[in-house]
């Protein structure tokens, strides 16, 4: 089979948080077309015991642990430059070495890169076609931190928002192929970067649906006389914390006093010091990492989605559609997804009112059975994993290795 180089700047194993969902799908498309060669970051050393799993995808697997707080204190330097925090951060030698090794070795010519951040390892190899999943448009996501969150944060974000946007242009004008989750990604992309469309173009998410089923043998991890409502995520990301805090503290007071028996809980792994807080509300539980989460998606009353800052397609949210829930979103958390509004999934504005009212209807028992169903088979119909990745063969297969415009970026980026 054809060699292949896929960088990831996280281990794309275990697939339990949402930028691993996505890196490992493509893993495993990708090893069903050629012999890959992973490159890889292990920031959390838990993450270190699942790397012999990862190499059984793998014809080779570099991963290089890196400690998050000597990166941070390392990218803190990009702060005197033009170039962004999060590009410094994975700036490193042991992978530059070991990616131009593996490509000369094996006579590598196609090249996956995961997240723009890592595309840096690629940019300046020679004859090499190169596909960057952005995802999503990361830039865009730093900007909106930067109106959300307090100075001096506020300030850091929005300059890490700039930086990315001219280093995502750069990227994409000195590699072959530019893919995003959904087409409203790409579609801000070329807005803001018009002069790279012709090598734009979207790849959408696709879920297990075979695993995120729903099973009656399966037990309720919930007491007698609860009503569950659940959030899942990994709980020291921001924007979940900030979801969850925001519907604990203003929606769901609201929700118990026409439900009194409603518990809200938020199930993920890390959850952070502020939703450990949450725990001490009446009606919130706050579980930490669980062995499965399908349980409690499977016997909850509904899913809840609160977000008020998302990007791309919530793998959440499409995981509780494929059990079967009764699933309310904010309008940015649905964004990009097939799903119709008030028939597969509810769909809220992020205000309180209006996401109470959305939830009580959803609680309605014929309400969440009609979102159960249309919701599972809109998954089926539309997030088929190896439908939805099938571009990147075509992607690597369309790539325009001789591209002068290509060529002088590359150029212009060693220099």
């Amino acid at each position: 089979m054809e060699p292949l180089l896929y960088l990831t700047h996280r281990i794309p194993f275990p697939p339990n948080k949402g930028d691993k969902v996505r890196s490992f799908h493509l893993l495993k498309f990708l090893a069903s077309h050629a012999s890959v060669h992973v490159g890889t970051f292990i920031d959390d050393p838990a993450d270190v015991e699942h790397v012999p799993a990862l190499g059984a995808h793998c014809a080779s697997l570099k991963a290089v642990r890196i400690d998050p707080h000597g990166a941070r204190l390392r990218s803190m330097a990009a702060l005197f430059t033009r170039e962004a925090l999060s590009v410094r951060y994975y700036r490193n030698r042991e992978m530059t070495d070991w990616v131009a090794d593996v490509v000369a070795r094996h006579g590598i010519r196609n090249a996956v890169v995961f997240s723009s951040s890592m595309a840096q390892f690629a940019m300046s190899l020679p004859d090499v076609r190169t596909v960057v999943d952005f995802v999503d448009v990361d830039s865009a996501k730093w900007e909106s931190y930067g109106r959300a969150r307090p100075w001096p944060l506020s300030a850091i974000y929005a300059r890490e928002g700039a930086r990315l946007r001219e280093y995502e242009r750069d990227v994409s004008l000195a590699t072959d192929t530019s893919v995003f989750v959904t087409r409203a990604e790409a579609d801000l992309f070329l807005a803001r970067a018009p002069e790279c469309a012709a090598r734009v173009r979207a790849a959408q998410n696709g879920v297990d649906a075979n695993y995120f089923s729903p099973d009656p043998m399966r037990a309720s991890p919930y007491g007698a006389g609860v009503v569950p409502l659940v959030f899942t995520g990994a709980m020291d990301y921001w924007p979940n914390v900030d979801a969850v805090a925001w519907f604990a503290q203003d929606v769901l007071p609201q929700l118990r006093e026409a439900v009194p028996a409603l518990q809200f809980y938020i199930v993920g792994m890390q959850p952070s010091p502020t939703v450990k807080a949450l725990a001490r509300l009446g009606g919130v539980v706050v579980t930490g990492c669980v062995p499965d989460v399908r349980p409690y998606l499977q016997h909850a009353r509904a899913v809840v989605a609160p977000l008020r800052v998302a990007r791309g397609i919530q793998n959440k949210v499409l995981e509780a559609m494929a059990m079967g829930c009764a699933v309310v979103a904010s309008r940015c958390a649905a964004a990009g997804l097939t799903a119709r509004a008030g028939v597969d999934f509810a769909v809220s504005a992020e205000e309180s009112a209006p996401f109470t009212a959305a939830v009580l209807d959803a609680l309605q028992p014929e309400r969440a059975i009609a979102f159960g169903r249309a919701g599972r088979a809109r998954v089926l119909a539309d997030y088929d994993w190896n439908t939805n990745l099938a571009p990147f063969a075509e992607f690597l297969a369309s790539a325009a290795v001789t591209n002068d415009e290509r060529g002088l970026a590359r150029r212009s980026h060693a220099q």
